[in-house]
């Protein structure tokens, strides 16, 4: 769990073993215990350390998994991974129930489907719209003001 995120996190990052004891100012052989998983950091070290990767304490000390992946990273502060899904032959997949639980998902509820180059993204219709209607209304008040 927290010995096998710190190792993955440290890794991800670049950083050395010295350099983490560095940053969170304790020894480097301490650092390596945690990383054994022979002691563990004290509440104060476990937020340094989250403020550090950009996490939550919770993610810190928690293992996620994934199906056909097997162990993953923390995600970052804000953002979630919530397991993979299968597109069947009519293109249609199915939202898991516990992410659909999170977001207030229902039957027949429209979502916007919004891409970049790595990946989709679903946003709930209302939610999207209102987002652009604020966006058109400042636009506008901005260019009224020229």
């Amino acid at each position: 769990m927290l010995k096998d995120n710190l190792v993955m996190l440290r890794n991800m990052h670049g950083y050395s073993q010295e350099e983490i004891a560095e940053k969170i100012g304790i020894s480097r052989q301490a650092y390596a215990k945690w990383e054994r998983g022979v002691t563990i950091p004290d509440i104060e070290k476990c937020s340094h350390l989250a403020q550090m990767y950009g996490i939550t304490i919770d993610s810190l000390i928690k293992t996620e998994t994934a199906d056909g992946i097997g162990m993953i990273p923390p995600a970052p502060k804000g953002k979630n991974i919530w397991g993979s899904v299968t597109i069947n032959e009519r293109g249609q997949i199915v939202i898991p129930k516990a992410t659909r639980a999170r977001f207030g998902l229902t039957g027949g509820q429209r979502l916007i489907v919004l891409s970049d180059e790595e990946g989709i993204a679903l946003v709930p219709s209302d939610i999207f719209e209102a987002k652009m209607k604020a966006i058109m209304e400042a636009a506008t008040m901005k260019n009224d003001g020229i």
